[in-house]
């Protein structure tokens, strides 16, 4: 029987609008990169390349170091050379997302204007930059100061004050270097230091974890202690540390179980606020919780959710979608951005989902819900998502500055393009279980590639 269900799901308070981006890191170059890594948040990390670092005269015997961390000293870039790095990274990387029609003729042209006049000072230089990354019309591509970038690094999401990086060894595997670290918080006070590499958390080889992985590892109720085996620098000793959690992250799930009007059909409601490093993981303990209680349907609500770590979202779209399903399409000018992440994994639960969204509903939220409406695990209700879609890169520049560039875009599996766009919703109000059945089983699946 068609009709409308009497669920009372109020929102939350309404947030701030939607940041430009949300931190992230990155292990390369973007040109030399591995982006699967890169998108465990909405922003990636890059670094001088190794021929503008100080590498150890004598490295380890068996091992040589693929990238140097960031407490070396880069070589002194003049004025001109910092201008033309960050002009460089553009050339390279930049997408124009939106109708500015940027192309590689005019930034050369750009150039040439730039550096045909002497640049004095070192504050000249980074407002030239400033102005050069203006002139772009992105609103997400900025300069960032020594200072900016610096608290970039140091981002805290393990609850312990170190943000982790993932470098490429001699054979081309992936190791963690903690790349930046808060002084005198949790880790430095017990004895890890920038640039160490994690070997182990609570005697758990982290060998093919990713970055975000093992950041999950690391969070815990704060006032309760995890053990980090680390090695100091390249040729240092190995060392267990006990280091004490101060986490600042919270769970951001809330659960319940609903009864509908006429007392039947019982519905998991289930509110993320936010896609932090306890997303997953609460989220996996909500629904199984409410599968135990009877739950037949659930209701995912992301509305006012703002979106957070990029890889967070994919890895809770994983938990609904089948195994081979598409999540989301990137798209770039490096290859490395022309990829299709796709489930590797079967779903935690087969039961129809409702996805609650509004104009707040955005960037990994936006992955999710795009991904489960695409592969006819949900439908939509409520209002048009807020549009943001964008992948930012950040670079460092050789005297400590930095860029943050857009260089990719999400694209929903069936091809469609959230940036500016949003994704608009099934049904405005929560339609009757049996439509919603209905509304799936018509449902056609994207074609892949």
């Amino acid at each position: 029987m068609s009709g409308y269900l009497c669920l009372k799901l109020s929102p939350p308070p309404s947030p701030s609008p939607p940041p430009p981006s949300t931190l992230s890191k990155h292990h390369l170059p973007l040109r030399n990169s591995l982006l699967g890594a890169a998108l465990s948040f909405g922003l990636l990390f890059s670094f001088p390349s190794v021929s503008a670092l100080q590498l150890p005269s004598q490295p380890c015997p068996h091992r040589q170091p693929a990238q140097e961390t960031l407490q070396t000293s880069p070589e002194v870039v003049t004025n001109q050379g910092l201008v033309e790095e960050a002009w460089q990274i553009v050339n390279d990387t930049f997408l124009d997302t939106g109708r500015h029609r940027w192309s590689q003729d005019t930034w050369q042209l750009k150039r040439e204007a730039i550096l045909s006049n002497s640049i004095q000072t070192r504050s000249k230089a980074h407002q030239i930059i400033k102005r050069m990354l203006s002139s772009l019309g992105d609103p997400y591509t900025r300069f960032l100061s020594p200072d900016e970038f610096s608290k970039m690094a140091r981002y805290d999401m393990t609850g312990v004050g170190i943000n982790l990086k993932e470098v490429p060894d001699e054979n081309g595997n992936l190791r963690l270097e903690v790349l930046g670290i808060i002084l005198d918080g949790p880790a430095h006070s017990a004895g890890v230091r920038q640039g160490d590499e994690i070997l182990a958390v609570n005697n758990m080889e982290v060998k093919g974890k990713s970055a975000f992985e093992v950041s999950s590892l690391l969070q815990g109720p704060s006032g309760t202690s995890v053990t980090i085996q680390v090695k100091h620098g390249y040729c240092g000793p190995v060392e267990s540390i006990e280091v004490q959690r101060q986490l600042v992250a919270r769970t951001p799930v809330f659960y319940r179980l609903e009864q509908l009007d006429s007392g039947g059909t019982p519905v998991g409601y289930i509110r993320l606020k936010e896609f932090n490093a306890l997303a997953r993981k609460d989220l996996v303990i909500a629904m199984k919780r409410l599968q135990d209680m009877g739950a037949s349907y659930f209701i995912l609500d992301l509305r006012d959710n703002l979106g957070g770590l990029v890889q967070a979202g994919i890895e809770i779209a994983k938990l609904f979608l089948n195994e081979g399903d598409t999540v989301i399409y990137t798209v770039g000018r490096d290859p490395q951005l022309q990829k299709a992440i796709v489930s590797d994994t079967s779903p935690l639960i087969q039961a129809p989902v409702v996805v609650l969204v509004n104009d707040k509903t955005a960037s990994a939220s936006e992955i999710v819900a795009s991904a489960l409406h695409d592969n006819c695990r949900a439908v939509l209700v409520g209002k048009r998502t807020y549009g943001k879609g964008l992948i930012q890169s950040v670079f460092e520049l050789d005297d400590g500055s930095g860029v943050v560039i857009t260089v990719g875009k999400y694209v929903t599996p069936h091809h469609k393009d959230i940036n500016g766009n949003g994704i608009e919703p099934d049904f405005q109000k929560l339609p009757a279980w049996d439509d919603i059945s209905q509304y799936i089983k018509k449902c056609s699946m994207p074609q892949q590639g």
